[in-house]
């Protein structure tokens, strides 16, 4: 059974992605956030990015496909900019069974128990979802990072791109023209965390929320300890919640997953039959 689930766990999370489509000092006329203006708001927010090259941290994973609880399995999560995102799932003894690997390339999905795996390119995935998805929305969303669609890297030119309001004591960054898609991302004006992004299908009720919590110490900046991925419009609720601890920066692990010649290869349409059963 606890093969089947991790295994399942990895191919669940594959599919909503698909079927669903930073720490800055205290914040400085058009609207004002605090006492900044909205472009020197955004300014602070995208200079003052941490934009660590890597990310590693011991996981907690709890995926509810239907509402009746969560299933937990715990493991790693590792993360390269611009190479990879790998997920392990490793329950008994720190031996992994299973593996998700996000690379600009695509997805890899690994069952080491069974000795199957999953692999689907990023040009699939877009025609699948009918949507652009790439590996740089991916890598923004677990890196806890405002991103621009289709930009590999923000920077302060493209601060014309969004629009800011006040919330509270939050200001909402959104991306002006986003044509089929909607990105909003909620930020706190007393500290400049990004605590919430949001993309969503424009005139539907799909979308993707992904909200941040129990932020913890980085190399002196702040990173999420909680990332909890919403997945909306669904007729029961999806939900992933990320517990992460032992935060560090270490860059020195494998990037790349090569999978065995003896594994056996499941098309994705035949994984989606098996989660649709």
């Amino acid at each position: 059974m606890m093969k089947r689930v991790c295994f399942y766990l990895f191919s669940a999370l594959l599919i909503v992605f698909i079927s669903s489509c930073s720490s800055t000092r205290n914040m400085k006329k058009g609207v004002s956030i605090g006492n900044l203006s909205e472009t020197e708001y955004m300014e602070e927010l995208i200079n003052r990015s941490p934009a660590w090259d890597a990310v590693t941290a011991k996981m907690s994973l709890a995926v509810d496909l239907n509402g009746k609880g969560p299933t937990k399995v715990s493991g790693t999560l590792r993360m390269k900019r611009d190479e990879v995102i790998q997920l392990s799932i490793a329950p008994f003894l720190g031996i992994e069974v299973a593996r998700a690997e996000i690379s600009p390339d695509g997805v890899l999905v690994m069952d080491r128990m069974n000795k199957r795996y999953v692999q689907v390119p990023f040009d699939e995935l877009k025609n699948l979802a009918k949507a652009d998805l790439d590996f740089h929305t991916l890598q923004a969303l677990f890196l806890n990072e405002i991103f621009l669609p289709g930009k590999k890297t923000l920077t302060v030119r493209d601060i014309s791109s969004f629009a800011v309001r006040p919330e509270n004591e939050n200001a909402v960054v959104e991306v002006k023209n986003g044509k089929r898609f909607a990105y909003r991302f909620r930020t706190g004006t007393s500290d400049g965390l990004l605590k919430e992004s949001h993309i969503g299908l424009s005139g539907t009720r799909y979308g993707v929320n992904w909200r941040y919590d129990k932020f913890r110490p980085l190399e002196q900046k702040q990173f999420p300890g909680t990332m909890t991925v919403s997945f909306e419009g669904a007729a029961k609720p999806v939900t992933a919640v990320f517990e992460l601890s032992r935060l560090s920066t270490n860059k020195d692990w494998e990037a790349h997953t090569e999978v065995p010649g003896k594994y056996e290869k499941i098309e994705l349409q035949d994984l989606l039959k098996q989660l649709i059963k």
